[in-house]
């Protein structure tokens, strides 16, 4: 693979299937750059095959767990040529490309590479044998608490260990805050997007009727604070790293703080409301961002303004 592919992929086509997450990704450090974007994309493409509607259910699952392995790329021509997205119709159509940078990474890389894919894998197979397509509920606590380890806590545990493999004076990380700060992070995803999630049939919250608002809201209050906590293992997790570590610090503050903004706006939401999307805005994201890159080496003034989100997110 040219130098040129590899830029290609982990630039304008990572930019365009990432979004706001591109942000982060791009203030990474140079010596995990480049796997940690692949990592994403790969994840991106698996998470594209589980969620279309362009071929059966049934399909979906034996082409995720040909995927598993990494040693091929199933036949996905159909399956890309009806995505509505351009960008993700790119990415399954150079799906090999992104496989062969994988061989380009030392051992070790591809290795935990492997296992992260492996994992997310699992748990989108759970997520489809999970969902039939009529709305229902997952099954109880630890089952959530489990999916969201599958599809981000692990990312969690595969960044703490590629840090550890490539920069110094990370040897602190704790693997497990890095876990629960991406369980964290996934639980914002699912209660932001629940109204969303029941229109497929889909309600992450462990109830019995998902349509029983009176039912709903106490566990939704319950996992917002259960996400909360996460994030305060995540919290410890970026004040461990050291501030000569700048970008990989502002790469954890940012979705850290606006993960909390989120949860503040949710505590005043209505979740079973399909109408309402609550959403910090772009403006928003870049105000954290600029607030964030002036006190990035100041762990004191960075605590501080963690604290005020905080205190926003647990009202």
């Amino acid at each position: 693979m040219t130098p040129t592919t590899q830029t290609q992929l982990v630039g304008p086509l990572l930019k365009a299937v990432s979004r706001s997450f591109y942000l982060t990704l791009r203030v990474l450090p140079a010596p995990i750059r480049p796997q940690i974007s692949l990592a994403y994309l790969l994840a991106r493409a698996t998470d594209t095959i589980a969620d279309t509607n362009a071929v059966p259910r049934a399909k979906r699952i034996v082409l995720l767990r040909e995927l598993q392995s990494l040693n091929r790329v199933p036949e996905l021509g159909v399956l890309a040529e009806n995505q509505t997205l351009p960008a993700e119709r790119v990415l399954l159509e150079r799906l090999e490309e992104c496989l062969a940078m994988l061989d380009t990474f030392d051992a070790r890389d591809r290795q935990l590479i492997q296992q992260l894919l492996n994992t997310i894998i699992t748990g989108q197979i759970f997520d489809l044998e999970t969902f039939p397509g009529n709305l229902t509920a997952i099954a109880d606590d630890a089952t959530l608490d489990r999916y969201t380890y599958q599809v981000a806590g692990c990312v969690g545990e595969f960044w703490t260990e590629m840090c550890q493999a490539h920069l110094p004076g990370l040897e602190q990380l704790s693997v497990a805050d890095g876990i629960r700060f991406g369980k964290g992070l996934q639980l914002v995803n699912i209660l932001r997007d629940l109204p969303r999630d029941y229109a497929i049939g889909r309600c992450y919250l462990p109830v019995r009727n998902p349509l029983d608002h009176a039912e709903v809201l106490p566990v939704f209050t319950k996992w917002l604070d259960v996400a909360v906590g996460h994030l305060e293992a995540g919290w410890q997790y970026t004040l461990a790293i050291p501030a000569s570590q700048k970008r990989l610090r502002l790469a954890c503050v940012w979705p850290l703080w606006i993960g909390l903004k989120t949860i503040a706006r949710l505590r005043r939401a209505n979740p079973l409301d399909a109408t309402q999307r609550v959403k910090v805005s772009r403006m928003e994201v870049y105000g954290i961002m600029a607030q964030s890159v002036l006190c990035a080496g100041n762990a004191t003034a960075l605590d501080k303004t963690y604290q005020q989100f905080r205190t926003a997110a647990l009202c």
